[in-house]
């Protein structure tokens, strides 16, 4: 069993921007889900696990091993899949891929054909494989990314929001991917998109302005706010009414009108109607508790 514990973790830029406060967290093997909106500090947390950065002060301990003073030791057993990476415009996926095989430090030429060929199988990828990986799609681009990861046999994979920008069918492909990897290891998935964390994660954290505001399994922190999500259809000029009279979460168009979604623990009034309440909800509610406290 894999372990990763992140203790007491401060990042603060020379410019005086503090991107992490007090991150606490317990991680082990299968798909753990960091979400958070653009700017929430995401790519500085996983940045900073992957040994890209050192934080300001606190602790990172892999598997009994500290990587903020021990940064190799975390590199040996970490497969890393940024926001965007860059790929030489002219060499074929199966030799960029035996190319960072070499860089990962598998010199045997034997067990790095193996290990490159049944990577390119495993993301579905081998009948490409003499393919320029620029001219690859998105989501073919994103699945080369996850076979580069893969390479040395890592016991920590960190995906850096993976799926945006990928078509429904790359992203169900590439998202079943990260399910069958996620089985003996550990995979932390940092992205702003909600559906992505509810399909495969049994463990979450949420991100704001550098701090973890919550914690814990999708679907039990969603029981938490069951029977008290309410929806109702306003015209969009008494949005700014509605946001002074109710604890309004989150609000979407629907064919041309305002749809207003309320925490509350009884009916807002008459019009309102319950939801039934997603990890979307969760998240947007516990971004409300934040904002608000902000205002007081």
């Amino acid at each position: 069993m894999n372990t990763l514990k992140i203790e007491n973790l401060f990042k603060t830029y020379s410019n005086g921007v503090q991107a992490l406060e007090n991150i606490n967290l317990n991680i082990t093997n299968g798909m753990f889900g960091l979400l958070g909106a653009n700017g929430a500090g995401k790519s500085t947390l996983m940045r900073t696990i992957a040994a890209l950065q050192k934080p300001t002060t606190g602790d990172i301990v892999f598997n009994e091993v500290n990587i903020v003073e021990n940064e190799q030791k975390v590199r040996n057993h970490l497969g890393y899949l940024p926001q965007e990476f860059g790929v030489y415009p002219k060499i074929s996926a199966q030799k960029l891929l035996d190319h960072l095989a070499v860089l990962k430090g598998i010199l045997n030429k034997k067990e790095r054909k193996k290990q490159v060929e049944m990577l390119l199988q495993q993301t579905n990828l081998y009948q490409h494989r003499k393919k320029s990986v620029h001219t690859f799609s998105g989501g073919m681009k994103q699945r080369f990314g996850i076979a580069q990861a893969l390479l040395g046999d890592p016991q920590l994979i960190i995906v850096d929001e993976p799926t945006a920008g990928l078509d429904p069918e790359e992203r169900n492909r590439f998202l079943n991917l990260l399910s069958d990897i996620g089985q003996n290891i550990i995979v932390i998935l940092s992205t702003h998109i909600v559906e992505d964390i509810q399909e495969l994660c049994t463990q979450m954290a949420i991100l704001a302005n550098g701090k973890i505001i919550s914690e814990g399994n999708p679907k039990e922190l969603v029981e938490t706010i069951r029977g008290k999500i309410w929806s109702k259809i306003i015209p969009k000029g008494q949005l700014p009414e509605y946001n002074k009279k109710y604890p309004v979460i989150s609000t979407r168009l629907i064919a041309g009108e305002t749809q207003i979604r309320v925490i509350s623990e009884t009916q807002p009034d008459d019009d309102f109607k319950i939801v039934n309440a997603g990890l979307e909800d969760y998240y947007f509610t516990q971004i409300h508790f934040v904002n608000s406290s902000k205002k007081k």
